[in-house]
């Protein structure tokens, strides 16, 4: 008898303390889920901007660097871009991925050429990698923003002109459009939903997403209701400026192809022509790399190089 009612005991207790534990974990699991939300609506990037940038914010070991570095001069820049990029990482990582990188390419320069001049290069190389990535990745998601926006604009015109608020119609494009669009029309949903006003919220999302049009969209949005009219058309003529600029943009790089290519052409040849000669005479090259004449050739020819680069870009480059 009293060995079943410590069986009794004993069950009744684990099926007691198991409910018990599901509820305090999916409480735990909520509320971890608010504070990431409100992570994300509350974290400035820096004193510099005038209005709020959000900033993904790590709980890890490299806060007290992020701390230091939001301090510093000059370091808005760099937390942009890491928040414009879109990339789930702080301004202490960047940095510290950039001292890597820079010591194992002026290590990896330095194995395999003994040139003194050799490894500061491969140094300046390392420490710029994840920078030119970052820009990388904030030109490619800002191409991919810039062709959703115009579905989100009509999205939010069909919305208002079916009877919603234009509160409601944000938080219908964060739902149904992808990323990038859907992500930071839901940064702007909640940071207006938990309080801050719509201009604020809407400034926000155009300091994240540095496009002409998402400022034409705030300032129409802004001075609509301010003076009124009917936002519905003024979303839907703003959608079909936008398809237009784009298609005009595309048609430009279309013509513009063949300028591109001679570019890359003209940067690329002389690299090729080394690793040719390099192969046929060996020594006549090796004489480029180890007379002091032969070095300053190098050095201007990358120079050059590079400024001519700049300029062709620059030739073929057309403001839609």
């Amino acid at each position: 008898m009293g060995a079943a009612i410590l069986v009794f005991m004993l069950v009744a207790g684990a099926v007691v303390g198991g409910f018990l534990g599901v509820q305090a974990l999916s409480r735990m699991r909520n509320e971890r889920r608010f504070e990431l939300r409100l992570q994300d609506v509350s974290t400035p990037v820096s004193a510099e901007s005038t209005t709020s940038v959000v900033v993904p914010k790590d709980e890890g070991r490299l806060q007290p660097i992020d701390r230091v570095l939001a301090r510093a001069p000059g370091t808005g820049g760099l937390s942009r871009l890491v928040v414009q990029s879109g990339v789930k990482t702080t301004p202490a990582a960047v940095v510290l991925a950039s001292l890597g990188c820079a010591a194992v390419a002026a290590l990896g320069v330095a194995a395999f050429f003994r040139e003194p001049f050799a490894w500061p290069l491969g140094a300046v190389a390392g420490l710029a990698a994840p920078t030119m990535w970052l820009m990388h990745r904030r030109s490619s998601r800002i191409a991919k923003f810039e062709e959703q926006f115009p579905d989100a604009l009509d999205l939010m015109s069909r919305a208002i002109r079916a009877g919603h608020a234009f509160q409601t119609a944000l938080g219908m494009v964060a739902d149904e459009l992808t990323a990038p669009v859907g992500p930071e029309f839901k940064k702007a949903f909640e940071e207006q939903n938990f309080g801050l006003p719509l201009r604020d919220a809407l400034n926000g999302l155009a300091d994240r997403t540095p496009l002409l049009d998402i400022r034409f969209f705030v300032t129409a949005v802004s001075i609509q209701r301010e003076s009124g009219g009917n936002l519905s058309e003024i979303l839907e003529n703003l959608a079909h400026v936008v398809r237009e600029r784009f298609k005009i943009r595309r048609q430009v790089r279309t013509h513009t192809a063949h300028g591109r290519f001679t570019g890359y052409v003209l940067l690329a040849l002389p690299a090729a022509l080394a690793v040719m000669l390099s192969r046929i005479t060996p020594d006549n090259m090796q004489l480029l790399f180890r007379e002091p004449t032969g070095q300053m050739m190098l050095a201007g020819a990358v120079v050059l190089q590079t400024i001519g680069y700049f300029w062709i870009r620059q030739v073929i480059k057309i403001e839609v």
